[in-house]
């Protein structure tokens, strides 16, 4: 997968320094990687010519927009799937005056991670501990636990 190799000194986008903006979250470092990264990236990966590559990354993020604006559901193998969901029309409340405010339905976008990003995300992989424990974890659903509420002290 292209995302893992490492930039060569002769890479066209090494001497740029592909993690412009670095967040923390969670504990680690979180990088971001814009579009013409990605491009310059494959580009350099598979040695075709970054305008081929820039045409075909385009034309696949404009079709994948055709198509939920259609309303259609997008599933990408081990990747995950695209859905448009319908939000409901709700009633919501200014905090500043705290007057109710009506929200008009609405469409939104849901992802739903695949069985290879799953297995890609999991602890296990991330610390490299259990190599073999991860597809198996990853198969069998666990139900999420609830953060239960703190017990107020009666002090």
């Amino acid at each position: 997968m292209f995302w893992r190799f490492r930039f060569l000194p002769g890479c066209r986008a090494a001497g740029r320094g592909i993690f412009r903006g670095v967040r923390m979250r969670q504990g680690f470092a979180m990088a971001t990687v814009t579009k013409k990264e990605l491009i310059d990236h494959i580009a350099d990966a598979t040695g075709h010519k970054r305008v081929v590559v820039k045409q075909i990354v385009q034309s696949f993020l404009d079709g994948i927009i055709v198509e939920l604006g259609k309303g259609n559901r997008l599933e990408f193998r081990d990747f995950g799937v695209f859905e448009v969901k319908q939000r409901q029309a709700r009633i919501a409340q200014n905090p500043k005056t705290l007057a109710p405010v009506p929200v008009p339905p609405k469409r939104t976008v849901k992802f739903k991670v695949g069985r290879l990003m799953k297995k890609v995300l999991a602890p296990e992989a991330q610390s490299g501990a259990g190599a073999a424990a991860a597809p198996a974890a990853t198969s069998a659903a666990a139900p999420k636990k609830r953060r239960q509420p703190r017990a107020s002290s009666p002090e």
